[in-house]
């Protein structure tokens, strides 16, 4: 009896040191100093700051994004679109180019950085090519996001140094699902009753090997005379807007 417990208790040795060896012995791979990811999908209304960029059509958007180690990170997104066209112009997408940094102070996350929408061949004789600055502070749930217009606002005349501010949550619903709840001022500054409010509430769902689905009310108080798509529906009107991405 006292030799077979003696054996067991040398085999169980050697089987925890052969553990511990092959722990030390295969070590975890160390993080990469950058990541690259592209992402593609579609939407059934592409509406941003409430606003619809596609007449409340369909839309196919898709990204590319470089983000390095340190924080910095650089992206572009593209969207196709129809409110260029709709305006007399002949752009259809708009690209946007962006660049920032992003780290943490304690227990808030920060995100600084320029954002430059680009719409190629928009013929229009306000250039509705817009450059932002943007600043970011992230604390538990919560995102409060201030971005500045340093050139004029999407063809608005005049409308330098307008701005939008965005108040965001994410909360985590367990199994995949995600709740976000949204409200956001642009302030446009130029003549006339051009700024508003807009709100989301936005259901996700990580569908698994890349994919995922969302579901958004969005709507908007924007003045129902000055946001009128080409066929004289409201741009901002409250509805379900509903997507689906691949990311990889």
């Amino acid at each position: 009896m006292t030799v077979c417990l003696t054996k067991s208790l040398i085999l169980a040795g050697l089987a925890l040191s052969g553990a511990a060896f092959a722990q030390t012995a295969a070590p975890a791979a160390p993080a990469p100093d950058y990541t690259l990811s592209f992402n593609a999908g579609v939407v059934t209304d592409y509406r941003y700051r409430g606003l619809t960029q596609t007449r409340h059509q369909a839309a196919a958007q898709g990204g590319i994004d470089f983000a390095h180690s340190s924080g910095f990170y650089v992206g572009t997104w593209a969207s196709t679109i129809k409110w260029i066209k709709d305006g007399g112009g002949d752009a259809p997408v708009e690209i946007d180019f962006y660049g920032g940094y992003k780290g943490t102070a304690g227990a808030i996350g920060y995100d600084v950085g320029v954002l430059r929408y680009q719409y190629p061949g928009h013929d229009l004789e306000n250039s509705p090519n817009t450059t932002e600055l943007y600043g970011a502070v992230t604390y538990s749930m919560f995102t409060l996001k201030y971005s500045h217009a340093i050139s004029d606002l999407f063809g608005f005349d005049d409308s330098k140094n307008s701005y939008y501010l965005d108040l965001s949550a994410a909360f985590d619903l367990g199994n995949g699902w995600s709740l976000t709840p949204h409200i956001g001022y642009q302030k446009v500054k130029v003549s006339g009753d051009y700024s508003y409010t807009d709100y989301a509430l936005t259901l996700g769902k990580d569908l698994g090997n890349g994919w995922s689905a969302s579901a958004a009310l969005i709507g908007t108080d924007a003045n129902k005379t000055n946001y009128r798509t080409v066929n004289d529906k409201f741009a901002g009107k409250t509805m379900v807007v509903v997507g689906i991405k691949y990311a990889f």
